[in-house]
C-alpha cells in the first residue's frame, strides 16, 4: 500500500471513529481546526457549552433556534468540514442568507484547511480547485461548497450528504421552495442542520420549528438520534462571554429568570445592557424562550396571540370540494343573507391564487372558502355558483387588475345581477387609502370575535401578513394573502351593507 493510499485509509478510519464516538469529533476539532475569536485572535476550535450541547444531542435532521453569536454556524462548518475530509464521495453544502454571509463562511472553512498540517495540505488533502465558495479533495472524491440562498440553483443537480442551512428565517424570496429543493437533494441518511435566530411568528423557519420533534426541554434524547427532526434551543445565557457589571436590585422578571435558570447578577447586568441597546428587539436577537422570541419579533399586522389561539382551536371543514380547494363549514340556511367576496388573480399553473370567501351578512361568520389558481372565466363561474347556492348572495369582486374581467364575465356569461357596486361602479376597489381600514377591521375582528373564522389557510395568512417599508402591508416572501384579502373585502362590504339597512 502506497503512502497516499495509507493516508486516505487513516482519514477514513478517523471518520468512522468520530461517527461511533461523537465526543471524539470535539477532540479532533480542537486539535485540527482554528478560528478567529471575537478579538480577532486565531485559536483552536474548542467547543463552548452550546457547541458541546449540540454535538451531544444532534440527530440526522436538526433545527436550531438560538440567540445571536452562539457559535453554531462556526461549529457546524467545522463539524461538516471534518466529515468531508474523513469520508469518500461526500458532498457538503452550506447555505447562507446572503452572498456576503456565504463569503464569510467560506473564509472560515478556508482557514480550517490552511491551518491543517502542511503534509496533509500537500498530500491527501491537496485540493484540485478552490474556486469562490468551493473546494474539492480528489483523493477522497469529496467536495465542500458554500452558497447563497438567493442562488436559484442552490443544490440543484447535486446529491448532498451534509447540508447546513444558516439563518433560514432571513432567507430571501420563497424560502420554503428553496428549502424544499435542497431537501430533495439530500441523500437518504444524509445529515441536515437548519439554524436561525427568530424573525417573527411566521415564515419558513417558524413553520419548520413548529413541525419538528420536541422531546423534554427542546433538546434531543440520544436514544432518538436517528428519528424525526431534533429541536435545539440555545438561550443567550449559555454563552459564557455574555456577562457585564453585576446588578444589585433585581426586578420581578429578572428574579424569575434567576430562580428558573440559576443566572448570576453579572448575567442580569448583561441583560440590562441588551434592553438599553436593543429595546424591543432584545427578545429577537437574544432569545430567552422558544415562544416569546418569535412573538416579539417581526412586524405582523395582527395580534399574534389571537391568531395562534384561534388556529389551535379550529377543526376540519364540514365538506371539502374541488380537490380541497373549496372548504365549507356552514351550509346555507334559508332566510339568511350572504356575501361572496372575490380576490382575483392571474390564474394559470404558475399564477397567483384567486380566493373566494362566503360570509353570513348579519354575523360575519365564515361559511366557505375557495383558494385556487383560476382564470377569470372560471373564477366568475365558480363565484356565481357559490352565490346561487347561498341564496342569491351579493358578490363583491375586487375590481383591481383581473377583477374587471371577472365582473364582465359575471354580467355577460353568468347573467348574475346581485353584484356589489361602489359609487355606482361594479366591484370593490382596494387602494392605498382603503387598504389600511380593511386591515384594521380584520385586526379588530381577530381580537374581538376570533370565532368568526374557521379556515386554517386564512389564519395562517394572517400570521404572515406584515408591515413593510414605506407604510405598505403584505405577505412575507413566499407567503400568500389572497384568502385574507378576500375576507377583508367581505367584511368591509358586509359592514357597508348593514349600514344601509
Amino acid at each position: 500500500m502506497g503512502d497516499a493510499q495509507r493516508d486516505v485509509e487513516e482519514l477514513l478510519k478517523l471518520g468512522k471513529w468520530m461517527d461511533a464516538k461523537p465526543a471524539g469529533l470535539v477532540k479532533v476539532a480542537a486539535g485540527w481546526l482554528k478560528v478567529r475569536d471575537r478579538e480577532g485572535v486565531e485559536r483552536p476550535l474548542r467547543a463552548n457549552a452550546v457547541q458541546r450541547a449540540f454535538e451531544r444531542e444532534c440527530g440526522r435532521q436538526n433545527i436550531v433556534l438560538k440567540a445571536r453569536q452562539m457559535g453554531i454556524t462556526t461549529w457546524v462548518a467545522g463539524r461538516f468540514f471534518l466529515k468531508t475530509i474523513t469520508a469518500r464521495g461526500v458532498m457538503t453544502v452550506q447555505v447562507a442568507q446572503t452572498r456576503e454571509a456565504a463569503e464569510g463562511i467560506f473564509r472560515m472553512v478556508q482557514r480550517f484547511w490552511e491551518c491543517l498540517p502542511e503534509e496533509m495540505r500537500e498530500g491527501v488533502l491537496r485540493r484540485s480547485k478552490a474556486n469562490a465558495g468551493q473546494m474539492c479533495f480528489p483523493a477522497l472524491d469529496s467536495e465542500f461548497r458554500v452558497v447563497s440562498a438567493g442562488d436559484e440553483n442552490a443544490g440543484r443537480g447535486l446529491t448532498i450528504q451534509y447540508l447546513h442551512c444558516s439563518e433560514v428565517s432571513r432567507w430571501p424570496g420563497d424560502a420554503g421552495a428553496t428549502l424544499a429543493g435542497l431537501r430533495a437533494a439530500l441523500a437518504p441518511g444524509g445529515e441536515m442542520v437548519m439554524e436561525s435566530t427568530p424573525n417573527g411568528a411566521y415564515g419558513c423557519f417558524y413553520e419548520e420549528w413548529g413541525r419538528a420533534l420536541e422531546l423534554g426541554d427542546g433538546t434531543h434524547s440520544g436514544s432518538h438520534r436517528d428519528g424525526g427532526v431534533v429541536r435545539h434551543f440555545f438561550p443567550w445565557w449559555m454563552e459564557e462571554a455574555y456577562v457585564a457589571a453585576p446588578v444589585d436590585a433585581l426586578r420581578e422578571d429578572e428574579l424569575r429568570l434567576v430562580m428558573a435558570h440559576g443566572l448570576t447578577a453579572r448575567q442580569m447586568g448583561f441583560r440590562r445592557g441588551l434592553e438599553a441597546s436593543y429595546r424591543g428587539l432584545r427578545s429577537q436577537e437574544f432569545a430567552e424562550d422558544a415562544e416569546s422570541c418569535f412573538k416579539a419579533t417581526g412586524e405582523c399586522c395582527f395580534e399574534v396571540e389571537a391568531v395562534e389561539g384561534r388556529l389551535a382551536s379550529v377543526g376540519e371543514p364540514l365538506e371539502v370540494r374541488r380537490g380541497g380547494a373549496l372548504q365549507v363549514w356552514l351550509p346555507p340556511i334559508a332566510g339568511k343573507e350572504y356575501v361572496v367576496a372575490v380576490d382575483t388573480a392571474g390564474g394559470g399553473a404558475d399564477g397567483d391564487f384567486a380566493a373566494v370567501q362566503v360570509i353570513e351578512r348579519e354575523s360575519g361568520l365564515q361559511c366557505a372558502e375557495l383558494q385556487q389558481r383560476l382564470g377569470t372565466l372560471e373564477l366568475a363561474r365558480v363565484s356565481a355558483e357559490l352565490a346561487r347556492e347561498y341564496g342569491g348572495a351579493v358578490i363583491a369582486v375586487e375590481r383591481n387588475n383581473h377583477g374587471a374581467g371577472v365582473l364582465a364575465y359575471l354580467d355577460s356569461v353568468e347573467r348574475y345581477a346581485r353584484v356589489y357596486e361602489q359609487g355606482g361602479v361594479a366591484g370593490w376597489l382596494t387602494t392605498a387609502g382603503s387598504k389600511p381600514g380593511m386591515v384594521s377591521r380584520m385586526g379588530a375582528l381577530l381580537v374581538e370575535s376570533p370565532g368568526m373564522f374557521f379556515s386554517k389557510r386564512l389564519l395562517g395568512e394572517c400570521r404572515t401578513f406584515v408591515a413593510m417599508a414605506g407604510g405598505r402591508t403584505g405577505a412575507v416572501n413566499g407567503a400568500h394573502d389572497d384568502c385574507l384579502m378576500a375576507m377583508a373585502i367581505g367584511q368591509v362590504v358586509r359592514a357597508e351593507l348593514l349600514g344601509k339597512r
